[in-house]
Order: structure tokens, then sequence, then C-alpha cells
């Protein structure tokens, strides 16, 4: 099992160009939408949504606004990683009923743990809290990554966009979200040059530290 997934992550690389005739299945589309909803967030509180692009006629529109990278354009589905405008009490209250309901654990249980994060986030400034949840998307995409690796699902993990270009065409501030990371899926073209080229790592040595 560790070989295979090792091999798998051997096997995933940046995709260039993904072949635009191949479609994932809906059950491999659907495992990614549990792995995406199962990823680990800090506190558990999710403050992420997943937005699908399936439409060719979007996809088009996005090259655009992708620095013109066709991958947005070819690929099976475009995943737009997206985080909250603001993380309010409302949204951890909640999360917190979600516990509660789920676990049936008393509110009291739950009240003290819940006020401190309110508090906490309260007294962040804004620009902490949107740092803050950023790092909650990356953590979702490396998971999805990994996830596409195993499942032989080809991706591209993409920072090259305009998030403010893609909150307007995708209608994102309507919807409460910020686009912060792109990931286009699918599967890689025949002539994509970079399928076949070795990995440039480090070195399990000059990276692993052990004490």
């Amino acid at each position: 099992m560790a070989n295979d997934i090792i091999s798998s992550l051997n096997w995933r690389y940046a995709t260039k160009r993904f072949d635009a005739n191949r479609k994932l299945s809906p059950a491999q589309f659907g495992t990614l939408k549990e792995a995406f909803n199962l990823t680990a967030t800090s506190y558990g509180l999710q403050p992420l949504k997943l937005v699908v692009v399936k439409d060719q006629q979007i996809k088009d529109k996005l090259v655009a606004i992708s620095m013109d990278q066709r991958q947005v354009s070819d690929a099976s589905h475009v995943l737009v990683f997206c985080i909250e405008h603001q993380l309010t009490p409302e949204f951890v209250n909640a999360y917190f009923a979600n516990v509660q309901r789920i676990r049936d654990v008393p509110e009291e249980v739950l009240a003290p743990f819940k006020d401190q994060i309110i508090e906490e986030f309260s007294a962040k400034e804004a620009s902490e809290v949107t740092s803050w949840m950023t790092k909650q998307a990356y953590l979702a995409m490396g998971n999805l990554l990994t996830v596409c690796a195993i499942e032989g699902i080809d991706s591209c993990p993409m920072e090259g966009f305009d998030p403010m270009a893609y909150d307007q065409l995708l209608g994102l501030n309507n919807l409460g979200l910020k686009s912060v990371l792109v990931m286009p899926i699918g599967f890689r073209a025949k002539d994509d040059m970079f399928a076949g080229m070795k990995k440039v790592r480090r070195g399990i040595g000059q990276v692993v530290i052990e004490m």
C-alpha cells in the first residue's frame, strides 16, 4: 500500500495540457467532493467552499483571467477554492450547533470552547482572519492533489489567476465568497511533454530532519 501511494505521487505532476475530450465519471468526482469535505481544517470550522466549473462556455472565459493558461478550458472540471468574506460569530455558532447535533453533546459543554473561538477571531484584524482562512484552502488543495494522484486523476494547482475577476464572473460576491486557489482536473493529453519529465526534488536527507 505504501509503495502504491509513493508510485501515485511520483506519477502526479502539474498537468500543462489536458485531454479536452475526457471527463471524470460521476463516481470519480463524487470521491473528490467527499475528500474535500473530509479535509482537516483548524478547529474543524471549514471556512471554505469548493466551486466547481463544468460549463464549457464559462471555462473558456476563465482562460483570459487565468494568465492565458489553457488548462482551465481543456480540463474536465475546474475547482475554485473559496473562503468566506468574513468569519462571523453566526458562522461559529452554526458550526457548534452542528457538533451538538451530530455528537449529541450538551450545549453547556461546548459553550466555553465556542465562546473562546468567537472571542479569539473577534480580536483579530480582518487581514489576519483572511490569511488564516486562506491557509485552510491550501490544506484542502493539498489533500485533493493527493487524492487525485491516488485515483489516477490529473490536476494542476494554480495561483496564477485574477481573483477579483473570478469572483465577478462566477458571482462569488453574491455568495459571500472569495476565490483564493484554482485547480483544473481531468486527464493528461498524450502530447503533454511534461508528463514524462523526471521529478526534481532536493532529496529526503535535505528536507527531513530527524531528532
